[in-house]
Parts: structure tokens; sequence; C-alpha cells
């Protein structure tokens, strides 16, 4: 709670009550012949043409998977295929105001919304503008295959965006991102269309971010999430709905910044989450629009919308975009829909009845619209079928297109074997996302922590070595904060946000002094919602801005599971690099506080793919790894130990230097030299290392080269290798639980690599693997020096004269391994 707001107790214990003003359900009426004078005819017939080519695109993914053939050409297509017939309206309608600056993003069930935005923005593009957009994208592959398939531009562009996103589907190298994204991930940036999740409930946070970078940023347009009623039962739904109504928005952000998010969250409500019966079964809302009233004060402007009339659609988005444009949002929607095919084409619909599909179908919106359009004379019957023939043969047209191997192939990967591996990450150095001024509050001399760091030695150690206190001495923390400082000054668009963050200074007083120099729409206090706080650091990473998303502990990822391991972690893979992703999460491994806040959960984040890790120990790693990571393009999860926050640089020449520097990720550095044995470190059992090899020395006249990782993910191998060449012999150390842990596919890695050179296998130190216990007995549980030394008498040389205080024996291993423990 900042100070200027005050919590009084007389109105917190005030009695009275709640009330709450009537949601809107299905208000609108009209038709088309009420509301000729409002559209044109070319309006009106675009919208029932584009229902029918999205109807028509998914009867050929339908015939596709279901009979393997669709206008008589044979084709397979094992990947998924999730349906939206009978939704088309609901697409349509949503996207007919929107344009290029206004995103939509979406989940697995998405062709319909990805059609509808692609022919609308396309629609308000000029000529040149659209063939700028093909010409340049893909290095004009794709238009090439399309390039004599139209006469005019604006349906050629239709054609490109149909044959791009059938290419998409069937994982052909012309998809829009080269077949990775495939059927549940569509998106294309030009016509706003950002990617689609294949997460229930996904896109949610992401959206959010999104629409927290337009805001933040100044940019025109809104956003709109796409999600279906299931989606309301994930946690990450009710976080982000939360996260974009925050009170500070309104009542703290100011200037031209005041204000809610530009977005909608749009649910299209067809009763059906898969198999489960939402309302009267799974959920509890009985009516999904009730929920908008839980959220905020406007209870989000919520209302339920008939999606079976497009026109009733537009009329809504009318109102909405109008309220989230002018910082009154966000909003929601309950759309009724409905689908008439099953979640997939594998999906027999044995939960509902064939009856119920039929009384829907009788309000089938293809069917209704046309039959309108004829009564209002806005086009015979003739007209209709020649849309109907039109839409038809313009999908066959880009499905034997993408279906031909010559015009469409896949991606050679004999030719190009390293293709993913190229796009795993961009590797690029970007010193501002945007080349702009920074909104600042004051100069960065003039900023009190600045001041107060300017006072301390850089160095732990005084000119005659003598150690320094830690009030004197620039520490870890110290490095971090100035890391990240220095980035707000020269990076416009960087924000920083988690749980108390600001006026308090963040945990760990990491974050101390930031609040003096930075407004609230760069720097500011998210609600507990790890979910929403990570997935909407990775849509305003996405939408092109760099954030800072801190967790506290990184026992929380848990809480954030499926944003780094789906979200984060995968988006620019799965764009195949289109989409970059500067975001970089910090984390703490903690200390002294028990099981749930006391684990070292690095190896877990190291095992997926596509993020990249650190772990500094020293105050110079701990700022030249910031300062890589806020240059980078990559998404990178930050590793910190609550026990090296106030220790100083005992190890590099000079101290932390003062002005920009960067310690680059993945080349782990040599501690302290030497020449018997080699220890590779993890974390902050880089200071356990080093009293192991005093004790090595005084009492077996050891020398032991420490090398201290530094990176997980990317590795250099070379310096490792090099130190075994030399000394035969390597430990492995680290805070985290021995089982699972990275330090074994280290060791995997240095025996293959090294065998030649070992005089015996690598050993490994971890905590036990437990719960973390109180505080009072981490000597019995984490990494201690005297097991360093057990470790290596047992496992590589015996000692002489050595007392083992902690059983490393084989005998022991398999002891504790049939044990679970």
């Amino acid at each position: 709670m900042p100070k200027s707001q005050f919590v009084d107790p007389v109105k917190m214990r005030a009695s009275g009550s709640l009330t709450f003003t009537d949601i809107p359900m299905n208000q609108y009426k009209k038709g088309i012949a009420e509301e000729r004078a409002n559209y044109s005819d070319e309006e009106l017939l675009n919208m029932y043409a584009d229902m029918l080519t999205i109807r028509q695109f998914e009867i050929m993914l339908n015939s596709i998977k279901k009979q393997g053939v669709y206008c008589g050409r044979e084709f397979t297509y094992p990947g998924p295929a999730h349906l939206s017939m009978g939704e088309e309206s609901v697409a349509v309608g949503q996207a007919f105001l929107l344009d290029r600056n206004d995103y939509i993003l979406g989940n697995h069930r998405s062709h319909h919304e990805v059609i509808a935005k692609a022919f609308s923005a396309i629609r308000k593009l000029s000529d040149d503008e659209l063939k700028t957009i093909m010409e340049n994208f893909s290095e004009g592959k794709l238009l090439k295959a399309v390039e004599n398939s139209a006469e005019t531009t604006q349906s050629l562009a239709e054609n490109f965006f149909l044959y791009g996103a059938i290419c998409e589907l069937f994982a052909k190298a012309n998809g829009f991102s080269h077949g990775l994204g495939g059927s549940m991930h569509a998106f294309f940036l030009p016509f706003g269309i950002y990617p689609n999740n294949a997460i229930v409930g996904g896109s949610a946070p992401i959206g959010v971010g999104v629409a927290l970078f337009k805001k933040c940023n100044q940019k025109k347009g809104i956003v709109v999430v796409n999600s279906g009623d299931g989606s309301v039962g994930c946690g990450q739904v009710w976080e982000s709905l939360n996260f974009a109504a925050m009170d500070q928005f309104n009542q703290l952000w100011e200037k031209e910044y005041k204000g809610g998010l530009p977005i909608i969250f749009n649910f299209t409500n067809n009763s059906y989450g898969m198999g489960g019966q939402t309302c009267g079964e799974t959920m509890a809302y009985r009516e999904l629009a009730r929920i908008g009233a839980g959220i905020s004060p406007s209870q989000l402007h919520t209302e339920r919308v008939d999606g079976f009339n497009p026109l009733a659609v537009i009329d809504a988005y009318r109102r909405k975009k109008e309220l989230a444009v002018s910082g009154e949002g966000p909003c929601m929607l309950d759309i009724v829909s409905y689908r008439y095919s099953g979640h997939s084409p594998s999906d027999a619909s044995s939960y509902r009845t064939q009856e119920e599909i039929e009384v829907w179908e009788k309000y089938d919106p293809v069917k209704t619209f046309a039959e309108q359009l004829i009564s209002a004379k806005v086009a015979t019957k003739k007209k209709v079928e020649e849309i109907q023939q039109f839409a038809q043969k313009r999908v066959e047209n880009m499905f034997l297109l993408a279906t031909d191997p010559e015009v469409s192939p896949h991606v050679d990967f004999k030719k190009n074997p390293d293709f993913v591996e190229k796009i795993m990450f961009s590797n690029l150095k970007i010193e501002k996302m945007e080349d702009r001024p920074c909104d600042v509050l004051i100069d960065r001399a003039e900023n009190p922590r600045v001041k107060q760091i300017e006072k301390k030695s850089r160095f732990a150690l005084d000119k005659d070595g003598v150690l320094l206190s830690k009030t004197r001495v620039y520490n870890v923390r110290d490095g971090i904060f100035e890391a990240i400082l220095d980035k707000f000054y020269t990076d416009p668009t960087l924000i920083s946000y988690g749980e108390d963050l600001r006026d308090w200074g963040g945990p760990f007083a990491v974050y101390r002094g930031l609040t003096e120099s930075l407004p609230y729409h760069r720097f500011f206090n998210s609600p507990i919602s790890e979910a929403a706080m990570v997935g909407a650091g990775v849509g305003y990473g996405m939408a092109g801005g760099r954030a800072v998303v801190e967790l506290m502990y990184n026992d929380f990822i848990g809480r954030a599971g499926d944003e780094i391991f789906n979200q984060l972690a995968k988006w620019q893979s799965m764009s195949a690099g289109l989409i970059k992703m500067p975001v970089v999460i910090r984390v703490s491994v903690g200390a002294k506080y028990g099981a749930q806040h006391s684990q070292d959960w690095s190896s877990l984040i190291a095992h997926i793919p596509g993020l990249k890790v650190v772990f500094p120990a020293t105050p110079y790693d701990a700022k030249g790894l910031m300062n890589s990571a806020l240059m980078g393009s990559d998404p990178v999860v930050y590793f910190e130990s609550q026990r090296t926050y106030d220790i100083g640089e005992f190890f590099h020449e000079g101290g932390v230097p003062e002005g920009y520097y960067e310690v680059p990720m993945g080349e782990p550095d040599i501690k302290r030299a030497g020449s018997d044995i080699t220890i590779l470190n993890i974390g902050a059992t880089l200071y356990r290392a080093i009293e192991a090899a005093q004790m090595l020395e005084e009492r077996h006249n050891l020398s032991t080269e420490i090398i201290d990782a530094r990176s997980l993910v990317p590795f250099n191998y070379e310096p490792v290798i090099e130190s075994v060449k030399k000394t035969g012999k390597i430990l492995l150390l680290s805070d985290a639980c021995t089982r699972g842990s990275f330090l074994n596919d280290m060791a995997a890695n240095i025996t293959q690599l090294a065998f030649d050179y070992l005089d015996a296998p690598p050993a490994i130190v971890g905590a036990k693997n437990w719960i973390s216990p109180a505080y009072e007995y981490d000597t019995e549980f984490f990494p201690q020096p005297e097991w360093i030394l057990d470790a290596i008498h047992q496992k590589i040389l015996p000692l002489e004269g050595h007392t083992v205080t902690c059983n490393y024996s084989d005998v022991d291993q398999i002891r504790r391994s049939k044990f679970g423990v």
C-alpha cells in the first residue's frame, strides 16, 4: 500500500451493503432490415462472404481429418483440428471494427477469429500497404505462390492469408511460422493477429501484457483476448481479469497513463468446455456474464450478446471499444454461440443429443444471415449462391496450392538439420527497444541509492587485504540494482513489476531506490498473481517491450508454471524467430524459510528448451549478467541466492566497475586456479567451495581449481574440459537437491567429453533429497565444506586421515535410492 493511500478503519468497519448494476443480456434485437442505413451493401455482403470462407475453411479441414481427401485431392494431416462451425458470426462481428492497430489473441479454436481479423485488416489497408506486407514477409515466398490467384490487390491479400494459414496448419515451410506453430498457434503480426494458444486460458495474461505495452508506451488500438466458457475455470484467467482491472491504473498512474487497460475479454460461450457442459455441470456461475460483477466496481462493463447475430456483436464492440480506448476498460463480453462440430473431428459429441444440435442448427448464422440479405434486398438468391461458390473455390484453390509439394514443400531437415536449432534463441543485442527519451522522475545522478553506492568500496577487501564491513562494501544486490537502474535510463520501454516492489523496495531491498526515479507506469506493484505476472511479461515482450518480472522466491515458479514453461520458453521458436522475447524473470533461492521457500529449482528451469538460465554468486557477475540479460532479446530466468545478497566482490581484480560491462552468458569463470582437482560450482555454494579448497590445501596439500558456472543455459564446456585435462578429477557442487540436478547433466557431458582425461568419475555434491527443513538444520541439508571433502575421499581420491561426516559410498547411494531419498 503506498503512503499516499490511507486505510481508514472507520470506513473499513462501517456497516452497509454492496450493490450491483444490472448486467444486460442479449438486448440487441435488430436485423439487417433495421440496420440497413448504417451499413453499406458491400459491408453486409463482405460479412457473409467472410462467414462462408471460414465455414468452407473448416469443411476443408474436417474433410481432410475424417476422410483424407478434399476437392479430389488425397492428403494426410495428423495434427489438431479444433473447428468453430457455428461460431463464424462471432468472429466476423468482432473483427468488423478492428484494424491492424487492434490486436487479437485467442485459443486453440481460432481459425474463424484469425481469418475474420485478417480480412477486416486487409480492407482497411491501402493497396501499397498490402503489397509491402506481402513482398516483405518471408522474402516474398508466400506471395510468389499465390501471385496469379486474384485480380485485385485486396483479393490477392486475402488469398495470401488463407494460403499462409493452410500452409501453417500442414507444417509447410510457407506457413506463417514455417509450420512450427501449427493449427493452435496461428498468428500474423502485420494484420494485428497475435499468437493463439493451445493452453486453455493461456492467452489471457499474455493479452494483458500486450495491452500493458500499448498503455505504457502510448500505442494506438485495443487488445481482444478470445477465450471459451471453459477457460473461466482456469486460474490465470481470473488472475488476468484482476490484473487488467487493478485500481492503481486509475488511482495512482498519472497524466496520459491514467485509466484502465485497453483490453476486451471476449468469452465465446458455446456451453461446452470440450465435453463438459459448463453451465449446469462444471462451472458455478450459471450465467458467464455474472463473472464481471466480481472483479471490479465497473463490473468490467460486462454484458451478454447474441453471437448468432454479427450485427449484435458489432454493436457491442462499438460500445466496448470506445470504453477501452477512452481508458474506462477493461471490458468483458459473454457472447452466446454454439459449435456444431465436436471439440475436434475425433469427438463424436456423445455428451450431447443430436436433437440439441439440430435445434441450434436452425439458427445457423451462415444460413440466417443469407436469408436476411435476401429479405432486405441487399442481395438476390443468385448473388448469395455466387458468393457461396466463390468462397468454396477460393479455399479449394489455396488448399491445392498448400498441398502441392513442389509449390509448398516441408522444411528440408536433411538440407537444414539445424533449422530449429537456429531459431531457439535470437541472440541479438538490442540496447533499447525503441529510440525515444526515457520517462524518469529525476536524473540518475540524483538517485539516493546511487549516491549511497558511490560511498561504498567496490572490492570486499581494503588495500591491506583486510575484510571490510558489509555496510561499506558494494554487494550483489547493488550489482543487480545498478544494472536495472541503468537500463531504465537507456530503454524507454523497460518496465518492472512484482510483489511489493514499489515503496517497500522489493524483497531483500534489491529495488530500494527505484521508486524515486521511476513513474508508476514503469515500476509498480502487481497483485500476488504469479501466472498473470509472468504471462503479462510474455505479452509485453511479444509486443515489442522489455520487462523485468520479479517473483520473489523461486519456489513460486510453480504458480507460473505454464507461463514459464509453455509461453515464455516457446514463442520465439514457435514463431520461427519472428517474435522476440526480451523478458527477464528474477527469482531468488531462499534460506531460513523452510520447505516452500528454500528450494533451488534452477535444474527444473534449465530442463525446459527455450530459456536462458543464469545464476551469479558475486557482485561482478550479478551486474554483468544482468547487463547481458537486459541487452539481449531472449527470455532469461535470473537466479539469485539470498545467501549472497550482502557479499562483496572477492574475485574480480579492481572490484566491480562503475561503468557498463557485460558478462557473456554461457562462459564459466575460474575463481581460483589449481592443479590437483577441479570443482565446478553453481550458485551460492561457491563460497563453500572456497572453504573446502582451503581445507584441502592446508590438510592434504591439494591444489583446487574452482570454476563458477555462472550460467546453466547456455554453457561452454571448453574451459571445464581444459581444467580436467590438467587435474584429472572433478566434483560438481550446488544447493539444488541431488536427484534430477542439472549437475548430473553436466557430469554426464563432462564424462563423455573428457573421458580419457578423468582419473575417476565426476562426483556430485548437492542438497539432500528431502524437503528443505527449518533454518536450524541447514547444515544437515545443504552442502557443507566437509561434504566436499567426504565426496572427494569416497569417490575420487582417498584423503589421508580424513574422517567422513556425510556418506557418499556406493552402498549408501543405493540404499537412499531404494528409499526414495
